[in-house]
């Protein structure tokens, strides 16, 4: 099956099967290993994308349902690792492991889009079901609130 969508504000076309999945889609056939196999079933955040804006889990999404539609994935974010998020994460030096950052950042990235100014409550709920397995939630939560200073 050949779909053609948008990615990174790019359009491309990929030959796949009809289930195949966007996290891998994207990961094999189109070499973009920024987003992350975490669990397979949307319920770690890993693999968060944006789909027309919205966060995504990509190894749930069927490449079907990304047909003429915009996908941003975390190297589409921006291209020399400026984006605000990206900046910040450096600054208040959030990962550890680092598994989870681009899942992370693009969650963060879509709460920004938009809340402006958002409250500690609110990331705390937004980004609520995106995983960290080495906790760094205090400094996520810091890092968001920077980058919502410095926009």
């Amino acid at each position: 099956m050949k779909i053609t969508f948008k990615l990174n504000g790019k359009t491309v076309q990929v030959e796949a099967p009809s289930d195949a999945s966007l996290l891998w889609t994207l990961r094999e056939r189109l070499e973009l290993t920024g987003t992350k196999f975490g669990c397979g079933a949307a319920l770690c955040g890993a693999c968060t994308v944006h789909l027309d804006g919205i966060p995504t889990r990509a190894c749930i999404t069927p490449l079907s349902m990304v047909s003429r539609r915009s996908v941003t994935t975390i190297e589409g974010l921006s291209e020399d690792q400026s984006h605000p998020l990206q900046k910040a994460w450096v600054e208040a030096q959030v990962p550890q492991c680092g598994y989870c950052q681009s899942g992370q950042i693009m969650q963060a990235a879509a709460l920004l889009e938009n809340t402006k100014n958002p409250s500690r409550e609110q990331i705390v709920a937004y980004m609520n079901g995106v995983i960290c397995r080495c906790g760094t939630y205090t400094r996520i939560i810091k890092a968001i609130e920077m980058a919502a200073k410095e926009r």
